[in-house]
């Protein structure tokens, strides 16, 4: 049987070691639990480039390259990328759905999620919730 696969978004990511962020405490105990039970999560190269800008904008440099190294050593974090048909195909969505607050990064997200079949997001961004997805973190 295959693993449950989560998506992992920058909101998640950052809560992780952003120590005094509201969603830290049940972003931790989220992966604990995910990891335990062998899900993958994953994520995107447009979500690690926000999580990375976000992080050293908020936090610092130390922590942004900590986050990295810990995101590349995990064997629980898979990582895709926007590949020409995907971008294509994320344009179409953010134009579709331009009535919606979703940024082009939450399109290429969904765009993906809608591809691999995931269903639920590891995410703070009530957006995820507003295009059909399961959110597993409290959203403000």
């Amino acid at each position: 049987m295959a693993s449950r696969r989560v998506f992992g978004d920058a909101s998640f990511f950052f809560a992780l070691v952003a120590k005094r962020d509201p969603a830290h405490r049940p972003a931790v105990l989220a992966y604990e639990k995910l990891l335990k039970a062998g899900a993958r999560v994953i994520t995107t190269d447009y979500v690690v480039d926000e999580t990375l800008t976000l992080t050293k904008a908020r936090i610092d440099a130390r922590t942004t390259l900590g986050l990295l190294d810990r995101m590349e050593r995990s064997e629980s974090i898979d990582l895709e990328t926007l590949t020409s048909e995907r971008f294509l195909a994320s344009k179409q969505y953010f134009r579709k759905h331009s009535d919606h607050g979703y940024s082009f990064t939450d399109c290429t997200s969904f765009v993906l999620m809608h591809e691999l079949e995931i269903r639920a997001a590891l995410t703070t961004d009530r957006h995820f919730k507003e295009a059909g997805f399961e959110v597993l973190l409290p959203t403000p």
